[in-house]
């Protein structure tokens, strides 16, 4: 039920932009990882340590044309997922989002799901791609499994912090105007 404030009693709220704020931090925590780990740093692609892999794929050294090719590749492929559920998430926030956008947008709620988004990314690419399958490492190399783990708990803690950030917010409903809202700050 909506107060005349709009704050609601239990977490309704939250979640009608729980799911588009999950997919924007999953999408916008690949791109950081993309473009500063793969790209910037190049301390990885996505398929450089295939040759200890544990699903058989042929290995493409990073090091040569031809492996850097493939591994170009195969990061454009994870790019374009990453832009795909950007645009997810923002065609979901903009379907759920009727009054007052500018208010959700600056919202603890929304960005507190953004980031626990990031860190879901980041668990789930570091157990399957680092772990599981094995066909990449944060940094290859001897410490690669302390690397891992702290890419593991830099999720970790990005999905708590943002769970934290969330619950710390005001409850709002992103469908209808906020009455208590200055004349002003209405999107």
């Amino acid at each position: 039920m909506a107060t005349g404030t709009n704050e609601l009693s239990g977490d309704a709220a939250p979640r009608s932009i729980r799911l588009p704020g999950i997919v924007l931090g999953v999408g916008l925590g690949g791109f950081v990882d993309g473009i500063l780990l793969h790209q910037l740093l190049q301390w990885h692609h996505m398929l450089s340590s295939t040759n200890d892999d544990r699903i058989g794929v042929k290995y493409y050294p990073p090091n040569t044309v031809s492996g850097l090719e493939m591994n170009t590749v195969w990061d454009g492929v994870f790019h374009t997922v990453c832009w795909v559920a950007v645009l997810l998430g923002l065609g979901i926030l903009y379907a759920r989002v009727t009054h007052d956008r500018r208010r959700v947008w600056t919202s603890r709620v929304l960005w507190g799901w953004i980031l626990a988004g990031w860190g879901l990314f980041n668990l789930v690419e570091g157990l399957l791609d680092h772990q599981i399958l094995g066909i990449h490492h944060v940094y290859a190399g001897d410490q690669q499994i302390w690397w891992d783990m702290g890419f593991l708990l830099l999720g970790l803690l990005f999905l708590i912090g943002g769970h934290l950030l969330q619950r710390g917010g005001r409850p709002l409903d992103p469908g209808t105007p906020d009455a208590a809202a200055p004349r002003g700050e209405r999107a």
